[in-house]
């Protein structure tokens, strides 16, 4: 196996990543969905080689924490038979796409995800977080969403291909689209400074030629709500974690023919539209939807407390609590965030993890018998 201690990358199926709990393991399934088929048999994969538990990302993908270092063949193995698994590590990293979840077969998200997913030999040597997006329903849904390079409908009713950063793009069609895309991500590699990684922070160093604009995005839609939608019902999962045992019993109580995948904490259980009983979130109003923390101890070696049990217990909206200053979770500014330090707890307001706090030292016990937050 190679060195796993590497970070600032992504951690993929091949490339995995050291945590305090083993290994993390990336799988990016394509449109953002499994068959019912491959959701039970990754199911049963986090429960043989990994902690049981699968975390949802904000780029729609899936992670496997706890994955024995030896146990790690095994598990490529498993997911090259669910089909999980692409040919080369070289291609899985190239294959950094975000789809709208909302999708329907032969419309323009699914027709350009699939050009796009057929092409991706033919992009430059990109940054290992540079990522893309496909987002051609009626209205948009991923603008709030991390991508470099955005599929987008247009306001008039169009396709445009956007660079992240820019208000406008240029006007495209479904024979073209993807040719664009090739090209603007050659342009960002051959005009980008070395320590650049992004094409929001290339354009604040280099203008953004005019051919690449003009076109306005269509209107955003955000998030989906909880419950039932068009595609199936949509549940939420606290911290965007969902036991694999929870998952795997919801797939078959219910029938659904998939899992479709979101990059909110959501998840939607495909062709299910009649409630029945599971363990996931339904209330919209619940504040661990709202509510962020990273695995913490003993799961993260930079970690001293232990992150979720606090938050789950105090329940407060706009809530991050951090293992530490690095603010993995939610690397934006919070209402109230936690930052562990030495097994205590620092306050920080309206602020992110590495902020100077306003208190120092809470216990567990602090927060717990009321300390006003």
């Amino acid at each position: 196996m190679s060195d796993f201690s590497v970070k600032g990358w992504c951690p993929g199926a091949y490339k995995p990543m050291q945590s305090g709990d083993g290994l993390i393991v990336r799988i990016r399934p394509r449109l953002a969905r499994l068959s019912a088929k491959q959701t039970l048999g990754l199911c049963d994969a986090a429960m043989v080689h990994a902690s049981g538990i699968i975390d949802l990302t904000n780029r729609a993908n899936l992670q496997l924490r706890g994955v024995r270092d030896e146990a790690h063949d095994a598990l490529l193995a498993d997911l090259d038979a669910l089909g999980l698994l692409d040919a080369t590590q070289a291609l899985e990293a190239r294959r950094n796409i975000l789809t709208a979840p909302m999708w329907a077969k032969a419309d323009d998200t699914q027709t350009l995800s699939l050009k796009l997913i057929r092409r991706l030999r033919e992009l430059p040597d990109l940054p290992a977080k540079f990522g893309f997006s496909v987002d051609a329903g009626n209205t948009l849904m991923l603008t709030s969403a991390s991508a470099d390079i955005r599929i987008e409908r247009a306001l008039n009713g169009g396709i445009i291909v956007r660079a992240d950063g820019a208000e406008t793009g240029r006007t495209t069609d479904r024979t073209k689209a993807i040719n664009d895309v090739i090209t603007l991500a050659h342009w960002f590699a051959t005009t980008r400074a070395a320590d650049t990684k992004r094409m929001a922070t290339h354009l604040r160093k280099i203008p953004l030629p005019t051919s690449w604009q003009g076109t306005a995005p269509a209107v955003a839609s955000g998030s989906l709500p909880l419950g039932t939608s068009s595609k199936g019902l949509v549940l939420g999962a606290a911290f965007g974690s969902i036991p694999a045992q929870a998952l795997a019993r919801a797939m078959i109580v219910s029938g659904a023919s998939g899992l479709v995948l979101t990059p909110w904490r959501l998840f939607i259980l495909e062709g299910v539209f009649s409630p029945f009983a599971h363990d996931f979130l339904t209330d919209p109003n619940d504040p661990l939807l709202s509510t962020d923390a990273c695995p913490g101890a003993p799961f993260c070696a930079s970690s001293t407390v232990n992150t979720r049990q606090i938050a789950l217990a105090l329940k407060t909206p706009h809530l991050h609590v951090s293992g530490c200053t690095k603010g993995c979770a939610r690397p934006q500014p919070s209402a109230i965030t936690l930052v562990g330090n030495q097994g205590r707890f620092d306050l920080v307001r309206d602020g992110c993890s590495w902020d100077e706090p306003i208190k120092r030292g809470l216990t567990p016990d602090d927060l717990l018998k009321g300390y006003d937050l």
